[in-house]
Formats: structure tokens, C-alpha cells, sequence
């Protein structure tokens, strides 16, 4: 994350005005206990988004892509507020509703690839996943955007914030316990455990999304296990109709986080097949889109791509 953002994409803020949700009311924002944002924390609309970019020539932003349906990313804009909170004004964090403002979601993912983006003199720099992170990591991935943003002249703060000391951190409450043991089964190398306990949370909750989103990595992560990578990618080439073949490296690539050629060799694949062989592509693609979780653009748009393909 040390690299000069001028070399990533800028954040494109023409076109980005939809009005057609302006009179459904908005859920309330993570970290927010359904109150409106303030300081160091705004919640990002089509109206307000080249504001939000514009100030990252005076202090980084960052930017994250949340809706209320989808738990995983809920949690991981719940945590941004509280790290950015205890950084006196250092970073500006913006929360965008893609429920509210698609249009805002869809230029940030589509030019940054990612759900939670770190935006310095108008370009946009893509951070790591943070779905499974602890706030200790957080810390370290906004402490990585500080270094960043110094390194390229950034060093303002947020105006009206003091940077006085941290509130305490409220203690987060404990996991669901079929959730904490697959947890500590993953801790541990114990895919398999760790896949048992996701499903039986599902079998005790069927919209247990959590569980389902948890089941999906898992199940990615055991599939891949020793996979040879570079033996699988020239297995795929040589054998284009060869299903399986084409399941393993989307499944790598995913990995990899190359989600986009993930998605398209799988909708690929089901254009390609027929029955049985067709159903098999369609049913991992889905899987992976579980993976990536539901609300995220790539997954809308490959959702798109897959009716067509079937259709």
C-alpha cells in the first residue's frame, strides 16, 4: 500500500446521480445506532460524493460499500467507524449505502474493484478484504492508509474533530456459538470442522446469512487445499469444455481475488455446457457469489451475465 496513488484509478464522480431511491427511508448505518453521521464519519450519497472525494486532497478517505441485508459488510463498516473514531480527525470515513446510492457503490467498485476503498488526491486505492478481520488488523490497514496518504503530502485532519482520546471500546458481544466453533475451527486448520458447525447453524436458521457467507469461504478454501495451481490453469486451457477443469481455477482465481474472471469463466462455462454439466457451473457460480456477498456490483452484474447466458 506504499505505492503513490497516482498510479490507481480516480475516482470518477461524473454521472453519479440516481434519485430514484430518495424517497424510501435509508436503515440505519452501521456503527451508527441509527443516527446521522458527524466529524470523522459521513454517510456518502450521489449528492455528496464529489464533496467527499474533493477533501481527500486534504485528509484520506476511505470508503466503504455496506448494505443493510448483507451482515458481513454491516459489520465491516461497524468497525471502520470505531477505528476512525479513534484517530482524532486523521481519516474521513464514508459510508455508502448501495441500496441508497448504486450508482456511488457501482463507480467505486467498478474503478477500484473492491468494497472498501482508501481514496488519496482523487485516486482510489483498493484495500484487502476486511470480512473476516478483527479490529486489530483494521488498525493496521488504516495505519497503512496514514503512512500512505504522509508519503503523497496528505496530512490534513478532519475539520471540527479533536483529536483528544480514544473512547473506550465497547465490548463486542460474543458470537453465535455454532459461529464461534467454526471460528476456532478454522483457527486451528479444521476446515472440515469448521464447515460441519456452519452447517448446522444453517439447519437451526436457513436465513442464517452469516452462516451461509461462512459455509461459502470455507468450502472455497477446503476445495482449493493443494490444489497445484499452475497444473490446473494448463489442465483448463488444454481442456476449455472440461467442467471441473474450469470449476478449479475459477475457484483459484476467486482466491487470487481476480472475482471478475472467476465470474466470467464460470458464465462462460454454463454458455458453453448443457444439463448436467451446465447445472454444475451454475450452482458453483452461485456459490461464489455467496463468497463475495450478494450486494457487492461484480456480483450484480455477473448475475446479470448469468441469466443471459441461461436465458
Amino acid at each position: 500500500m506504499s505505492q503513490p496513488p497516482g498510479t490507481g484509478p480516480r475516482i470518477d464522480v461524473r454521472g453519479a446521480v440516481d434519485l430514484s431511491n430518495l424517497g424510501r427511508p435509508a436503515a440505519p448505518a452501521p456503527g451508527g445506532e441509527g443516527q446521522p453521521a458527524s466529524g470523522a464519519v459521513v454517510d456518502v450519497t450521489e449528492a455528496t460524493f464529489a464533496d467527499v472525494v474533493q477533501q481527500s486532497l486534504e485528509v484520506p478517505v476511505v470508503l466503504s460499500l455496506w448494505a443493510a441485508r448483507d451482515a458481513a459488510s454491516s459489520q465491516v463498516t461497524a468497525l471502520l467507524v470505531r477505528v476512525v473514531g479513534e484517530l482524532g480527525g486523521r481519516v474521513l470515513l464514508g459510508r455508502v449505502d448501495v441500496e441508497r446510492s448504486p450508482q456511488v457503490a457501482q463507480a467505486i467498485s467498478a474503478q477500484a474493484g473492491s468494497t472498501v476503498v482508501a481514496v488519496v488526491r482523487g485516486q482510489a486505492v483498493p484495500l484487502p478484504p476486511l470480512d473476516q478481520a478483527t479490529i486489530e488488523q483494521v488498525r493496521a490497514v488504516l495505519d497503512q492508509v496514514l503512512e500512505m496518504a504522509v508519503a503523497n503530502g496528505v496530512t490534513g485532519t478532519v475539520a471540527g474533530v479533536s483529536p483528544g482520546a480514544p473512547a473506550e471500546e465497547p465490548e463486542e458481544p460474543p458470537l453465535p456459538p455454532l459461529h464461534q466453533e467454526a471460528y476456532e475451527a478454522i483457527d486451528r486448520g479444521d476446515l472440515d470442522a469448521a464447515v460441519d458447525a456452519y452447517r448446522r447453524a444453517l439447519t437451526e436458521n436457513p436465513r442464517d446469512d452469516m452462516a451461509r457467507a461462512g459455509l461459502a469461504q470455507v468450502e472455497l478454501l477446503r476445495r482449493t487445499d493443494g490444489v497445484d495451481a499452475a497444473a490446473a490453469r494448463s489442465a483448463a486451457a488444454a481442456a476449455p469444455t472440461d467442467v471441473e477443469a474450469q470449476l478449479v481455477v475459477a475457484d483459484l482465481d476467486l482466491l487470487a481475488g481476480a472475482v471478475e474472471d472467476a465470474f466470467a469463466r464460470l458464465v462462460d462455462t454454463v454458455r458453453a455446457t448443457a444439463g448436467a454439466d451446465r447445472e454444475t457451473a451454475r450452482v458453483r457460480l452461485v456459490e461464489l457469489f455467496a463468497v463475495v456477498g450478494d450486494t457487492d456490483p461484480r456480483v450484480m452484474a455477473a448475475r446479470r451475465a448469468l441469466a443471459s447466458a441461461l436465458y
